[in-house]
């Protein structure tokens, strides 16, 4: 009871603390959007930081505009938990006026720590306790002339493609408030697609910012280990290892996220943390060299895409191969086996360390909360039920899952290890044979997915998780809209193949998600992010040549 009280407390203080620190603010914030104010919003980075070094444009201007737009998206979302205006006021008036980011408000998911704010990722427990530093993130990026200015909405436990918690609440998808942004950067992915911020940053341990970028029509490239900054930053599993999460960029345009990407690989990463490689910035010329070779997953054995995601990914296939590509189908080592391994390394320790924090009364995620109750029973339960899966409803996909889900101890976490390093040497020698240069895959068989909707969908993220235990860098980029008329599924017909696509399927109503965004991924090779970007490019680059250029949401008036 006493925890219980004690819950509800801290999650009235920090909502008073942000309506508090939102109403305080300049009566200027809180004006309509001004002319000068739409003109800022719509131009790339790029233009807003040269225009700062040259001295034509004040970092303080830009900020209003910014900030204004970001409170007005909050106000439509729920997006915000940690409002940093007042203090990025003083940031921007002593910013580096001469550097790569120079006077450019940039947005960050609520992990990134700041020196004297919290960042309690969504548990009660964790609000006011504020960090005594600031993190490498932020240490570089203030040098580079941003300014940060909001930390973003997360899921509690942030092992979830919805952003809720009871300390900030829901985050709606700008696009439908109906349904989810994504998670666990799903507030970034608001906020961003919102016009709110045009550079952002977000973590991903198996999609964290590829859902939310197919989610909410945005775009990013997941990084691989060691390529982005990290340390410093709070953590729902400190310690985990199996399937290391990954800080990478989430902006509004690709034009942007190249911007970005650069501008942060440009200050030397590295310098500013011990688990950064030191790579620079490469410059990739795919024009001049071997004709591409794009490889297509069409399934992943699990859960079939639904139509509007098969839509999606047809008509990049399409138009690359009208304009002379080489694309064909794949056929990858078994997908499934991949998320087994990963998931069981994830959630090595049953989900006990993600969920400690939890109070008393405390709302867990539906799936987090799903999978604690399977891990929880005992073990020989699961074996009886795993054998009736398989032997008496044919499902061997979930019968395997539910069979693997138990705590493991140290022998079998290294046994584990070994099986994802075996498994990734099968991925390299595919790759290497075929000549692959790229892969080309939905990043979740469906499109955003319904609040609440964790509870059966959390076990449908193998789109996006492959690529975390691979290691891949792996990028989104929008391509369409869903459409009632097209993208409509006849229930009659569909057959699910196992449990979890049935249980997936169940969320997909074309008529309801008309008009959410629909992404596609884009995968290179391990510490790839150049040869990612270009190929994203390309991609972009062809469907606006055939007149199919994904148009962004633009909520200024």
């Amino acid at each position: 009871m006493f925890s219980f009280l004690a819950h509800r407390r801290a999650c009235a203080a920090k909502q008073r603390e942000r309506e508090e620190r939102i109403r305080s603010l300049p009566p200027a914030y809180h004006a309509p959007l001004s002319a000068a104010d739409k003109q800022l919003l719509a131009r790339p980075a790029s233009e807003i930081v040269a225009r700062v070094q040259a001295g034509t444009l004040a970092p303080t201007d830009v900020l209003l505009a910014y900030g204004k737009q970001a409170l007005r998206a909050h106000a439509a979302t729920n997006c915000l938990t940690e409002v940093l205006i007042a203090k990025a006021e003083g940031w921007a008036k002593t910013c580096n006026t001469q550097g790569p980011l120079a006077g450019m408000p940039v947005s960050v998911k609520d992990t990134v720590g700041f020196e004297g704010e919290d960042a309690c990722i969504g548990y009660s427990a964790w609000v006011g306790r504020p960090m005594k530093r600031d993190s490498a993130l932020v240490r570089l990026l203030k040098d580079a002339g941003a300014v940060p200015f909001v930390k973003t909405n997360v899921p509690i436990t942030l092992l979830s493609f919805e952003s809720t918690n009871d300390v900030f609440g829901r985050t709606t998808n700008p696009h439908n408030k109906d349904y989810s942004p994504g998670g666990s950067t799903g507030g970034e992915a608001a906020l961003l697609a919102y016009g709110g911020s045009r550079l952002g940053i977000g973590t991903d341990v198996a999609g964290s910012v590829r859902g939310p970028a197919h989610f909410s029509g945005i775009y990013t490239i997941k990084a691989s280990m060691h390529r982005f900054l990290k340390s410093g930053n709070s953590t729902s599993m400190p310690g985990q290892e199996g399937i290391p999460a990954v800080y990478s960029p989430m902006t509004r345009t690709l034009e942007d996220l190249e911007m970005f990407w650069k501008a942060v690989v440009s200050m030397k990463p590295w310098e500013y943390d011990h688990s950064v490689l030191p790579i620079p910035w490469r410059e990739i010329d795919l024009a001049s060299g071997k004709p591409i070779r794009w490889a297509v997953m069409w399934d992943d054995g699990v859960v079939a895409p639904s139509p509007a995601c098969k839509r999606a990914l047809e008509t990049v296939v399409a138009a690359l191969t009208a304009r002379g590509h080489e694309v064909v189908t794949f056929d990858p080592p078994s997908p499934y086996q991949g998320f087994k391994i990963g998931f069981q390394l994830l959630l090595a320790d049953g989900g006990k360390v993600s969920t400690k924090p939890i109070r008393w009364g405390e709302s867990n995620d539906p799936g987090v909360h799903q999978a604690r109750i399977a891990f929880a029973l005992p073990r020989f339960v699961k074996q009886l039920y795993a054998w009736y899966l398989r032997y008496i409803k044919r499902d061997d996909a979930y019968a395997g899952l539910v069979e693997a889900c138990y705590e493991k101890n140290v022998e079998q976490y290294l046994a584990l290890i070994a099986k994802r390093e075996g498994y990734r040497e099968q991925w390299f020698e595919k790759l290497k044979n075929e000549a692959i240069d790229f892969v080309l895959t939905v990043p979740n068989a469906l499109p955003a997915t319904p609040h609440g909707g964790m509870k059966h969908g959390f076990k449908g993220c193998g789109y996006t998780f492959l690529w975390n235990i691979l290691d891949y860098s792996a990028g989104v980029i929008p391509v369409t809209h869903v459409d009632k008329e097209l993208d409509a599924l006849d229930i009659k017909a569909f057959k699910p193949r196992n449990a979890i696509e049935s249980e997936m399927y169940k969320m997909y109503d074309a008529k309801k998600m008309h008009g959410l965004p629909v992404g596609v991924q884009v995968i290179g090779k391990r510490l790839e992010e150049e040869k990612v970007l270009e190929g994203m490019k390309i991609v972009e680059g062809v469907l606006k040549e055939s007149g199919k250029a994904y148009v962004l949401l633009e909520p200024f008036e």
